[in-house]
């Protein structure tokens, strides 16, 4: 099987062109685990199929680490237009479908800005917000990044009694001079990520609430594999529309591997 791997803000993934051959199908949970292994496989956060849409200019169908069909991934969607451009499928702007619904996304000089969903309700809990952005993320705000934890809290949250059988990834937020910094514990992944773009959308979002104002509308993020941004528009009874996550996108290397 001819592969490709792909990360963004390193957040990584295989991706496979799976549009004239099924190399891959969603029954493949065990290869696909397989596949993202650092020790048996490739090695990655996760593995995306592009696939042909009668409707759209391709499909992502994206799997986290543990093999499993998962919801949609932020870093993912950017890595698959970088993928698809590579390929040719696309040139500069593109609309494709996911598992949320339809994304609009453009590259330029490797640099990917993609519509991610609208955000209709945000639960504010005394010391938390919780809020889907494509996928469900729990928002901390911390002192000291540094001094977090980020596996063994995130995982406490992960598998408390309220997620412990859908999940949810945990951010913590450090509000710094030029916006903030985030990391991610990852469901799925069950591991701390470098990036997670879901997952610094749902932070920019948590951040806004917590410090309404106009300027807090676009917010620059420092991740531990690099720096993102995320532009919205903030709408009344906290919904958020128009939600861009921007960043860098890059094609690591390529191969093929038995499958």
């Amino acid at each position: 099987m001819d592969f490709y791997k792909y990360q963004g803000t390193g957040n990584d993934f295989v991706m496979i062109d799976n549009r004239a051959k099924r190399y891959l199908t969603r029954a493949d949970v065990e290869k696909i685990e397989r596949l993202c292994d650092r020790k048996f496989g490739i090695g990655a956060d996760g593995l995306i199929l592009l696939e042909n849409h009668a409707d759209y200019d391709f499909e992502m169908i994206y799997f986290n680490a543990d093999g499993r069909e998962s919801s949609m991934c932020g870093n993912g969607g950017r890595c698959i237009v970088a993928f698809a451009n590579f390929l040719g499928a696309i040139q500069k702007d593109t609309r494709f479908i996911a598992i949320d619904g339809v994304h609009d996304a453009c590259i330029e000089d490797g640099n990917v800005e993609l519509k991610m969903s609208d955000v209709a309700s945000v639960e504010i809990g005394e010391d938390y917000f919780l809020l889907n952005t494509g996928s469900p993320h729990y928002v901390i705000f911390v002192e000291d990044i540094d001094d977090i934890n980020v596996f063994e809290l995130g995982r406490t949250i992960r598998y408390s009694n309220r997620f412990r059988v859908e999940g949810v990834n945990v951010n913590f937020v450090e509000i710094v001079e030029n916006g903030i910094k985030v990391a991610t514990y990852e469901r799925g992944v069950e591991d701390e990520t470098l990036s997670c773009g879901t997952g610094v959308t749902a932070a920019a979002i948590a951040y806004y609430l917590k410090f309404p104002n106009a300027n807090n509308q676009k917010v620059a993020i420092e991740s531990k594999g690099g720096a993102l941004s995320v532009k919205f528009e903030a709408k009344e009874n906290n919904q958020f529309e128009n939600i861009w996550l921007c960043g860098n996108a890059q094609q690591v290397f390529q191969g093929k591997i038995n499958v």
